[in-house]
């Protein structure tokens, strides 16, 4: 299956609007509010998809943050020079367990809720294939077969992609966007991966008010056409005091 950037925009404000709906999380577009609101995506794995988060180690050095797969079966590493296995069953997303929240500052927040949304684009994305590719699928995962990491990941980098994409419009709603932005903003200018002071405090804005990392969010906005790219020499704050 193969869906274009405008379709996959269109399924996630659908997908929103039906969580809101059915979770009683009020209308999402609501004039009303001044802030942009976060997606509570914990929320929306386990009461909208019906999918159970369980956080366990994953790999040795942290390389692999979250999976998931459409038939029960088992995952393998190795740490230490010693095979681990962990059973992964079809409605459970594993999380590495260095994503788990921790103290008041969270600091990987950002990072988990992206991998959260991440494996929950694969379950729809999965759920929207044909009963043809569900079945090649399913026997990626047969039951009583170790899947190593490599073997765990999607058919095609374009399922990435598209995983990638539908997890950012739901983390990040072009409409929560444009809320903080304005009804015509101006674009912000990332110059070499620096910001003016002006823009900067724009991109930390969202970022905060919708969870999400600076990364991940320079990327939203630059899909969005809200962020345009030039060279570093040209960078010049005009909110700099020169001495």
């Amino acid at each position: 299956m193969v869906l274009s950037h405008d379709m996959i925009e269109a399924y996630a404000i659908c997908f929103l609007d039906s969580f809101s709906r059915r979770c009683h999380l009020g209308e999402l577009d609501s004039s009303r509010r001044k802030f942009a609101r976060p997606t509570p995506i914990e929320q929306f794995a386990e009461q909208y998809l019906g999918l159970d988060l369980i956080y366990t180690r994953l790999s040795e050095v942290g390389n692999v943050l979250g999976l998931t797969a459409y038939v029960d079966t088992e995952y393998s590493y190795t740490e230490g020079g010693e095979v681990k296995t962990v059973p992964l069953l079809k409605n459970q997303i594993l999380l590495d367990s260095r994503l788990a929240p921790s103290g008041p500052r969270d600091t990987n927040r950002g990072c988990r809720r992206f991998t959260i949304a991440h494996e929950c684009a694969h379950n729809i994305l999965f759920r929207m294939e044909s009963a043809e590719n569900k079945d090649v699928c399913r026997r990626m995962y047969t039951m009583g077969q170790p899947f190593s990491m490599r073997d765990l990941k999607t058919r095609e980098d374009w399922d990435e992609w598209q995983a990638n994409a539908l997890a950012a419009a739901l983390l990040m709603p072009s409409a929560e966007i444009a809320r903080v932005l304005g009804s015509t903003p101006k674009q912000l200018v990332c110059y070499g991966g620096i910001f003016t002071a002006i823009d900067r405090y724009m991109l930390d804005t969202l970022c905060r008010q919708l969870k999400v990392s600076r990364q991940a969010m320079v990327i939203r906005l630059r899909e969005l056409g809200y962020l345009i790219d030039r060279p570093a020499y040209e960078f010049h704050d005009p909110l700099e005091v020169m001495a």
